[in-house]
């Protein structure tokens, strides 16, 4: 796959790379995303505003990516769109090999079900059910009658055992990401967004629910696409990718960088 002139490729390196054997054994992994030339521009007034100019990338299964960019840059809308919950204005998405130019609504959902987590910087969690039954939408998306083995596991993989039955409200902001976050795993996905995961918490909570949240992707060998404006949180990642003018560039991060996970 070439990269558009108006846009960086920003595929996996393995799949440009020439010969190498260690880069041959990526060659044979799973892409589980793949974009050409994604775009997305919306009205503003009597204009059209450009908020991406041609996106090409590739992510390979057990992959951590993280996207960067300023605020307004388009990530969140970037997010949108590889998870199938927007539609581009022009160029091509594949999600688990599947075309998502050719599935309606229902056949993207269905796609994802079961398939792929979420983890949000607001929590998203639905106010009127407890831990458990938050944690359990998923399954009850894909699996009938799902008992609540797995979402009690995983609430307390979360260190959240003691408070099953608290309802959003009755937990701190920590707690209630550490919810989303069990909520995201339970139905052992194959790929997990996390927009802004840590960006409504204090310091030393987002430190301790970055923790997790890694520790957890690296247990589940499940593949991760972080956004987020902390590059500490960004250097934890196998790679980082920055949006800047509609176009995604590869970002550079020191080592040292990630020594303080967190906000």
């Amino acid at each position: 796959m070439s990269s558009p002139q108006s846009g960086i490729d920003q595929r996996h390196p393995s799949s440009v790379a020439q010969n190498r054997p260690e880069e041959t054994r990526h060659n044979t992994a799973e892409t589980v995303l793949e974009t050409q030339a994604l775009t997305k521009t919306v009205a503003s007034g009597e204009r059209q505003l450009t908020i991406l100019a041609g996106v090409t990338m590739q992510i390979m299964a057990g992959e951590s990516v993280a996207i960067l960019g300023s605020s307004g840059a388009g990530k969140s809308t970037l997010l949108s769109l590889l998870a199938g919950l927007d539609a581009p204005s022009g160029g091509e998405l594949k999600l688990f090999g599947r075309a998502m130019n050719e599935l309606d609504e229902d056949g993207r959902a269905q796609l994802r079900a079961g398939q792929v987590g979420f983890v949000f910087q607001n929590f998203q969690l639905l106010p009127t059910l407890t831990a458990l039954e938050n944690v359990l939408l998923p399954l009850e998306l894909t699996r009938a009658g799902a008992d609540t083995s797995a979402a009690r596991h995983w609430l307390e993989r979360v260190g959240l055992g003691e408070r099953l039955h608290h309802l959003p409200k009755q937990l701190s902001g920590g707690e209630q990401q550490r919810v989303a976050i069990a909520r995201a795993f339970v139905a052992d996905p194959r790929l997990v967004f996390a927009d802004e995961p840590t960006g409504n918490l204090d310091r030393d909570t987002g430190a301790r629910v970055a923790e997790l949240l890694f520790g957890l992707n690296r247990e589940a060998g499940t593949t991760l696409v972080l956004v987020t404006h902390d590059l500490a949180l960004a250097a934890r990642c196998d790679r980082a990718l920055e949006l800047e003018a509609g176009q995604l560039r590869p970002r550079h991060l020191e080592p040292e960088t990630s020594r303080e996970p967190g906000r």
